[in-house]
């Protein structure tokens, strides 16, 4: 049993899946309390599901892409097992993680996206920078910023752990309402360094009070 907060399909709004058509399969609870949370309403409200019936929700939504966000996905220690029940299905399977629990578990065949908390955050201390060696070179690191600092926190990261050599892809992205995109362009080409930048593209789609998908 699994304790889902929601089930629906939509596009994908970031990452390198960006504007592809997924479902997300939203887990309920959370480890972390960043200041710029989007999906508080995960933290605590969510209705318990077999295994078997998310696996037929997700099947008759008829989107080979599935990704597994919250909330923290894997704050619930019976989530590995379905993601690799999927993936022996024929899904292509993504994993949004927060970067405070070990992910070295995981099947290897999931595309797992770690978000990396930035100090403005205030959970830059729960990360685990040891889950960097259990990422494989096409998983996806991304830096959710606030202000100049954190961005210079993050670059500091990148290039000290040689992430940019290391990886495919390390995206930037600024949070919400609360960091001008332009200004992250501005520094990231000043610095010349080798992120991709990108936005909540869903949340230009949709309102904010609106249903992102169906």
């Amino acid at each position: 049993m699994l304790k889902v907060n929601e089930i629906f399909k939509s596009i994908q709004g970031e990452s390198t899946y960006a504007g592809l058509p997924c479902t997300f399969v939203r887990l309920a609870g959370c480890n972390l309390r960043c200041t710029y949370c989007d999906t508080s309403y995960a933290y605590y409200n969510g209705k318990e599901l077999t295994d078997e019936e998310i696996v037929a929700k997700i099947e008759e939504l008829g989107v080979k892409c599935v990704e597994f966000t919250g909330g923290e996905p894997l704050l619930q220690e019976e989530t590995p097992k379905l993601l690799t029940m999927l993936l022996d299905k024929g899904y292509s399977v993504l994993v949004e993680t927060n970067g405070s629990i070990c992910i070295g578990c995981l099947d290897k065949r999931l595309n797992i996206i770690m978000d990396y908390k930035s100090p403005k955050s205030g959970m830059s201390e729960r990360m685990r920078p040891k889950n960097f060696d259990f990422l494989k070179k096409t998983d996806q690191i991304k830096f959710v910023l606030m202000d100049e600092s954190d961005y210079l926190w993050a670059k500091d990261i990148i290039l000290n752990n040689r992430l940019h050599e290391r990886f495919d892809h390390i995206l930037m992205s600024p949070a919400y309402g609360e960091l001008s995109p332009k200004s992250l362009v501005q520094w990231v080409l000043r610095d010349n360094l080798p992120v991709r930048v990108q936005l909540q593209i869903h949340k230009y789609i949709w309102a904010p009070d609106e249903q992102e998908g169906i």
